[in-house]
């Protein structure tokens, strides 16, 4: 599946993007891990409806890698400057992960620019355990300064027991997938630590656009602790759990996750 891949200007960075189809603007934010690709099914299906712009954070992919801190309110800001880029003055906004913290900053800091959201697998305050787990995978890759390393230390966190048990070939994939980074490692560190920074959690009842939460209901890095945090703060909040399932429950129940958020999307857009 290929797609045209542009550049533009955003403040003091460079970010790659893609833009496909036309209708409502989606806005599709990936997490602390990978990069635009992330979104490559959701893109085929959505293109049909929606323009939908996925695109690599800051210090992912090849967008521009600096080696210098950064918060979930500065990426939010990048992907606020993508949009005035592209001429977007509102969209529907879905991150995974960090980008689900982002797209919580985005309807903070312009509440008028953000429709609806969908948070995968998100948070607005790590619980103890997600921030062991951050931890530990900054400490591997920090340690062995080997993405393969540090895939191999890390995948068990994405994905539930029956899927790695009854999964091999697709845990490798995913393995393989982690391990092919290229970003700098300090990149991912500034972002591993801005996701244990963030806490919007005092914040949440500011946020009054519909918002749809989904979560893995084996998640040890945004646990369903995490997730309860979520939704009761924020005052239009709908909950998906996926049982069975982990942080990556997009790619161990796609088809379940690919018609909620086109229901969801049908239904505010």
């Amino acid at each position: 599946m290929e797609f045209a891949l542009k550049f533009a200007p955003v403040g003091n960075y460079t970010l790659r993007y893609i833009d496909e189809g036309s209708g409502p603007a989606v806005v599709l934010i990936h997490g602390l891990a990978g990069d635009y690709s992330a979104w490559l099914a959701q893109i085929a299906v959505l293109r049909q409806s929606y323009r939908v712009i996925a695109f690599d954070n800051r210090g992912a992919g090849q967008s521009t890698q600096v080696d210098e801190p950064v918060s979930t309110a500065d990426l939010a800001r990048d992907t606020l400057g993508l949009m005035d880029h592209l001429q977007i003055a509102r969209a529907h906004v879905v991150g995974r992960s960090m980008g689900g913290a982002v797209a919580q900053q985005m309807a903070l800091l312009a509440p008028a620019r953000v429709l609806s959201m969908v948070l995968c697998a998100s948070f607005a305050r790590l619980d103890p355990l997600g921030r062991r787990v951050l931890l530990n995978m900054r400490d591997a890759l920090e340690w062995r300064m080997s993405w393969a390393d540090h895939a191999r230390h890390s995948v068990q966190n994405f994905v539930s027991a029956d899927f790695f048990n009854s999964q091999p070939e697709r845990v490798a994939a995913i393995e393989r997938l982690i391990g092919g980074e290229t970003r700098l490692p300090a990149c991912y560190v500034r972002q591993n630590t801005a996701c244990q920074e963030h806490d919007t959690l005092p914040d949440l009842a500011r946020i009054h656009q519909p918002v749809l939460v989904m979560a893995g209901a084996s998640d040890p890095i945004c646990s369903l602790t995490a997730t309860g945090w979520l939704s009761a703060g924020l005052p239009n909040a709908r909950t998906e759990i996926f049982d069975n399932a982990s942080h990556f429950f997009l790619m161990e129940q796609p088809e379940r996750f690919q018609q909620l958020l086109s229901v969801w999307l049908g239904q505010n857009a």
